[in-house]
């Protein structure tokens, strides 16, 4: 999963960038509003944290701007401003959740891990299917009561695939999850880990649907 992170202050991005990383997913960091305003309108995240006091355009301009484009990326929105007036204007921009400075790193993980569940119509901390359990609190896979060691890119294409079970995904919005700004996208790389993938668990969990991308059906009969 990749998510964006707009933040203004160095020791505080820094760390929550690391922190994300470290939860195994793919991080962008934009430091100002107008940078951020850019990268939400052309690129895809499953996610945002959005510092409301940022140089060049406000988080809540930021906020308004990426929902008047009718955008559902959920939002977690982190200030210092701790104050009810301050939770109802950011949460009447359009936020999803609000966290107050200073926070704990695995509050906000698993805060940005429940929004994107909600985001994608799966509130349960785990997601099954045909036998398949992830869980991406713990970064576990576990098939037929056996647990599989998946590196971090196999474990996040798993994770979109279950996301969205019935729903294909192309290889583009695959990458797009994949990979943070600056890092090399090897051109056969998604195809590398659906074949990973397929041989750790089972062929026919996920589908191929040829010149359109992969599947994981909604219910999987094995």
């Amino acid at each position: 999963m990749r998510i964006l992170v707009i933040e203004d202050d160095a020791l505080l991005g820094d760390a929550i960038q690391a922190g994300l990383r470290q939860a195994g997913y793919a991080v962008d960091w934009m430091k100002d509003g107008v940078s951020a305003d850019q990268a939400l309108a052309t690129e895809a995240y499953a996610a945002a944290v959005l510092d409301l006091g940022l140089p060049r355009m406000s988080g809540l301009e930021v906020l308004r701007r990426l929902r008047s484009r009718r955008l559902s990326i959920p939002v977690l929105v982190l200030t210092a401003m701790d104050t009810v007036e301050d939770r109802i204007r950011g949460l009447d921009a359009g936020a999803d959740d609000y966290l107050a400075k200073p926070f704990d790193m695995g509050e906000l993980s698993a805060r940005v891990r429940a929004l994107i569940r909600r985001a994608s119509g799966k509130p349960a901390p785990s997601l099954q299917i045909a036998g398949v359990e992830l869980e991406p609190a713990a970064h576990q896979v576990r098939y037929l009561d056996r647990s599989i060691d998946l590196p971090a890119k196999e474990f996040a294409v798993l994770h979109a695939l279950m996301l969205n079970a019935g729903r294909v995904l192309s290889r583009t919005q695959l990458e797009e999850q994949l990979y943070a700004w600056g890092e090399e996208v090897e051109s056969n790389a998604v195809e590398v880990y659906i074949h990973h993938l397929r041989r750790k668990l089972f062929p026919e969990l996920i589908e191929t649907i040829r010149g359109v991308g992969y599947l994981i059906p909604d219910e999987k009969k094995v």
